[in-house]
């Protein structure tokens, strides 16, 4: 029964003065007395109620019963299609939805432009997909202009954009963040599936960006920090933590991601990122100079695409 105990207690902090007898029998629909009997550890739990409990609380089970040397994630949805893609949009924004408020806060390693910045209704957040779609699945023939979306997908991935922005956010970016999303733009063009109008079109979206992240360091009421590392090896790792709960993403392939409610897997990378961050030079708090050089060299990066894309010659 150590195990049952344990849940236990771990449901009564989290209903705290309510009543754990009420909440167990109303979760798992039966009555107060059989719920009582499971309380006073007179019955067991059924694997079935275990684990209804245990989403119902957002419990971890590997953070209950594990292993201390083993741990177990649980793994988006491998993304081969829009129909994945939009189930991908609709599960982030629900699981990350305990993350609303002034109260939490989220970590993110970009080693490529952070997926709230390029998910919504530009022309980039399309190409975006249109990339994604193309590494994740073999079929690679169709081209961007050809490439059809749905306008619900819109609203998703502005519910998830919505999350982040309302959020206390520290980004640890370096010289090759933008790096990918350029390099994507020049090599579809290249392979004659990106037209020169949506190429331009594509750059001035990515420039956009370093342009709104840019005023935003300058916002003096805004609740994100940007940093700069020029010798971490960043890998788009994501923690959300708020004074309930924490979840730790973890790449897997592209969009996809292992997540980790699991309480020390989470604490101990918080421990790393404020590590990183000691070894990181705060952007929003930097001189302008300082701030002028790093935001010059992503200009710098853009502009020298734009002009590949702009003398581009067929050899």
């Amino acid at each position: 029964m150590k195990n049952q105990e344990l849940l236990l207690k771990t449901i009564q902090k989290k209903v705290k003065n309510t009543s754990l007898l009420d909440e167990v029998a109303k979760v798992l629909g039966i009555s107060y007395d059989a719920s009582h009997r499971r309380i006073s550890l007179k019955s067991k739990f059924s694997i079935d109620e275990t684990i209804l409990l245990c989403n119902h609380f957002n419990i971890s089970m590997d953070t209950l019963f594990r292993n201390e040397s083993k741990y177990v994630l649980d793994k988006t949805k491998t993304i081969k299609s829009i129909a994945d893609f939009k189930q991908y949009l609709e599960k982030s924004a629900l699981l990350l939805n305990q993350y609303k408020g002034n109260n939490s806060y989220v970590y993110y390693s970009a080693k490529d432009i952070p997926l709230h910045y390029t998910i919504g209704g530009s022309l980039l957040s399309k190409f975006k997909i249109y990339v994604w779609l193309n590494i994740l699945t073999s079929d690679q023939n169709l081209s961007f202009e050809n490439f059809v979306i749905e306008e619900s997908m819109l609203q998703e991935s502005s519910n998830l954009v919505a999350i982040f922005e309302n959020i206390n956010r520290t980004e640890i970016w370096n010289d090759t963040t933008i790096n990918s999303s350029l390099q994507q733009m020049y090599y579809f063009f290249e392979a004659g599936l990106l037209n020169y109008n949506n190429a331009i079109l594509i750059i001035a979206d990515i420039k956009n960006i370093i342009s709104k992240i840019e005023k935003e360091i300058h916002n003096d009421n805004s609740s994100f920090e940007l940093f700069y590392n020029e010798l971490l090896v960043l890998n788009n790792t994501v923690l959300f933590t708020n004074e309930k709960s924490a979840s730790f993403f973890i790449p897997h392939n592209m969009l996809s991601y292992y997540v980790s409610s699991d309480s020390i897997i989470c604490k101990e990378e918080k421990e790393f990122i404020i590590n990183q961050l000691k070894n990181s030079m705060s952007i929003s708090k930097a001189g302008r100079k300082d701030q002028k050089i790093f935001f010059n060299k992503m200009y710098q990066k853009i502009d020298f695409y734009k002009n590949k894309v702009e003398n581009y010659i067929i050899e």
